[in-house]
């Protein structure tokens, strides 16, 4: 069962589309008066295509059984994804997958840091991704080279024949990162291969707007809804919150480890001092910091370099430089952020 699915409840008459999954083996999905309503895994059952078509055929013999032309059509509005397929253990090819029921003109290109500065953009392809369709690129994407992995834009628009609700074009930028990209493994839609997946329309659907403001509407709560409502799982309204790194950050091990390094190695010690830097930078930028510093110190000048290199590759660094000799000596860089 996945995104776009059409479904039906076993113990119900509602029809509807797969829009995501909840904790707890609970489906969202979406029926066909706009409403998305939260159900158990197991009170679901797949529509097959066969299925559908036979219910939407009239027959003649029988008026009470005949399904007005004018019902009104569930359509999977959300379902647009990047997939990056292995090829082997070291490689990665790149699907552009729709997993709507819309036609999506499309183009796609990569964004990276030029070499006199700024942002340089490279286009890989575009075309019309038909419904439940997907393009593979031509690049291949080398997993020692993550860290230079460009940014990758997505343009879009949404076409249905017919008379149809005018939708806003698609936009979206994605930013590959290592604990979020690879954290699971799972199978794409449409090309069914496992394979690392971003859903980029995820927080871009147009859903009916916020309870708060929404005015009242003329519908009846059915009993299942209030059931399934009570039975949402708590987990979901939790929010993420972004720690918001000082002005300064100091990456002596010194400052690192106050206790002492205990048994670990030269290379032990550069780990964690870069992972504290790209910790400390995603965060300032996440959170909306203007510019950072970091204080390295001057030693043999490796760890100066790999992390002058880090930030001259960043896409969301607009420049970096010596920090105040006087006040941090030659030991320190200040990164002022996009």
């Amino acid at each position: 069962m996945n995104i776009g699915d059409k479904v039906r409840l076993l113990r119900a008459k509602e029809q509807g589309v797969v829009s995501r999954f909840l904790p707890g083996d609970m489906i969202e999905i979406e029926i066909e008066d706009g409403f998305r309503i939260p159900v158990m895994r197991s009170e679901l059952v797949l529509v097959s295509p066969l299925e559908a078509e036979r219910l939407l055929k009239a027959n003649p013999y029988d008026p009470q059984k005949t399904i007005a032309p004018t019902a009104p059509t569930i359509l999977a509005n959300q379902g647009i994804y990047l997939a990056f397929i292995p090829v082997n253990d070291r490689e990665y090819t790149l699907h552009l997958i729709n997993n709507t029921d819309w036609e999506f003109p499309y183009l796609i290109g990569e964004e990276s840091a030029a070499a006199g500065g700024g942002v340089q953009f490279r286009g890989l392809q575009s075309g019309v991704l038909k419904p439940k369709s997907q393009q593979k690129m031509n690049d291949l994407y080398v997993h020692a080279q993550f860290e230079a992995w460009p940014t990758f834009v997505v343009q879009g628009l949404w076409f249905r024949a017919g008379k149809t609700s005018l939708r806003q074009p698609f936009m979206k930028r994605f930013k590959a990162r290592a604990a979020t990209l690879f954290k699971e493994k799972v199978k794409a839609p449409i090309l069914n291969q496992p394979g690392f997946l971003t859903q980029l329309d995820a927080d871009t659907a147009e859903p009916a707007p916020p309870a708060s403001n929404r005015p009242p509407q003329p519908k009846t709560i059915r009993p299942d809804e209030l059931k399934a409502e009570m039975l949402k799982p708590k987990a979901e309204q939790t929010s993420v919150s972004i720690e918001r790194p000082t002005s300064v950050v100091d990456l002596h091990v010194e400052a690192l480890l106050p206790k002492g390094t205990g048994s670990r190695t030269p290379a032990d010690l550069l780990k964690l001092q870069l992972e504290t830097f790209d910790k400390a930078l995603e965060n300032a930028i996440a959170s909306g910091m203007s510019e950072i510093t970091f204080i390295h110190g001057v030693g043999s000048g490796a760890l100066r370099t790999e992390l002058h290199k880090r930030l001259g590759k960043h896409p969301n660094v607009r420049f970096f430089e010596d920090a105040q000799k006087q006040k941090f000596g030659y030991g320190a860089t200040k990164v002022t952020i996009k």
